[in-house]
């Protein structure tokens, strides 16, 4: 079998359309233009002529084409100037350009473009023909390589959501489970009760005033929720006693965040969070735990926290202290910026508190 029959034995035995396949023959000369038109229908094509670039884009624009016939050099828009414009309309269009001077840079740039082949005139028919069915099928094989990549990357989009949905099914699991150990120890202790959510929704209004991500406004919030988990381990007495803490007692109390982490070490899907949870009770100055790192080191999770939980702390009862106002609190903390607080975070609780 010789290439030429192979090729249109390939074309043939290709899904075909029930139309012949249909292609635009542009040329501004006529009797190429209606040469090449009849040759063609001889071939069993469905041919359309345009005598001019911009004749051969309206018609694009009004009509489905599976190949373009394009001469390179005509008067008002160039046969190298139509195919990116070509392409665009119709992206599964196949073009063959035909032109009587053989110049290497415009072949080069033509090509570039997508042209699937660059034929000189004169040309014999039946090498034209030939260029055509060989354009043709590639036409058909470029076509089914982009549904292809269409369907893959669809699949990949499908299976990416499919793996977020688990994703954040797994983490609403870690967040709830844990959740329920921090809302049944504070159940237990009427000056803790609601703090943790207090802090996460504080915590988490902190970071949308400061313009975070949203995705670090919600780790943020699940910190607040989550941050004192650790004290599942610290004995009732010491937590709610109505005096201030032995040395020894305090060493105690601050192993809650290493406490913490371990318990919330397993929870992959959160980590971002465990990140801002083990940072809460870092200072500005250096002078936290558990740590003793200072300034921007802290994570920005971690600062938010320790605002949001020294207000809460001060605007709630203690066994060993009454509750102050909001505005005392805020006066209080502001004092204390540049030791136990960032001033960016100060300011965004500041806006908050006022707001609400």
């Amino acid at each position: 079998m010789t290439s030429l029959a192979l090729e249109h034995s390939r074309y043939m035995s290709a899904p075909q359309p029930k139309q012949p396949a249909r292609i635009l023959v542009v040329d501004d000369e006529d009797t190429i233009r209606l040469v090449l038109a009849k040759y063609l229908r001889t071939r069993g094509f469905d041919v359309a002529t345009a005598e001019s670039g911009d004749a051969a884009l309206e018609k694009l624009a009004e009509s489905r084409f599976d190949l373009m016939l394009c001469d390179v050099r005509m008067p008002g828009l160039s046969g190298v100037e139509i195919v990116p414009v070509a392409r665009e309309t119709n992206p599964d269009l196949g073009i063959v350009m035909l032109t009587a001077v053989n110049d290497a840079p415009t072949a080069t740039e033509a090509m570039a473009q997508g042209v699937l082949d660059y034929l000189t005139k004169p040309i014999e028919l039946q090498h034209l023909y030939e260029a055509i069915v060989r354009a043709l099928q590639k036409r058909e094989n470029m076509k089914e390589q982009r549904q292809l990549e269409h369907a893959v990357r669809a699949e990949v989009a499908a299976r990416t959501m499919e793996l977020e949905k688990e994703k954040s099914q797994l983490r609403d699991l870690a967040v709830t489970t844990v959740e329920a150990l921090v809302n049944a120890m504070e159940a237990r202790d009427v000056f803790q009760r609601g703090h943790s959510k207090r802090v996460g929704d504080l915590a988490a209004s902190i970071a949308e005033d400061m313009r975070l991500a949203p995705d670090v406004v919600e780790d943020v919030r699940i910190a607040g929720r989550l941050h004192d988990v650790g004290n599942i381990a610290i004995i009732e007495s010491i937590m709610n006693k109505p005096a201030p803490l032995a040395p020894d007692e305090y060493d105690l109390v601050k192993q809650h965040v290493r406490i913490g982490m371990e318990i919330l070490k397993p929870w992959q899907h959160i980590a971002r969070a465990v990140t801002y949870i083990a940072d809460h009770h870092e200072r500005w100055d250096g002078s936290g735990y558990p740590r003793g790192i200072s300034g921007e080191l802290i994570s920005i999770g971690g600062r938010i926290l320790a605002a949001a939980e020294a207000f809460d702390a001060l605007t709630s009862r203690r066994a060993y202290r009454d509750a102050i106002t909001q505005e005392q609190a805020l006066d209080h903390l502001g004092n204390q910026v540049g030791r136990l607080l960032d001033s960016r975070v100060y300011e965004s609780l500041r806006a908050v508190v006022k707001a609400k």
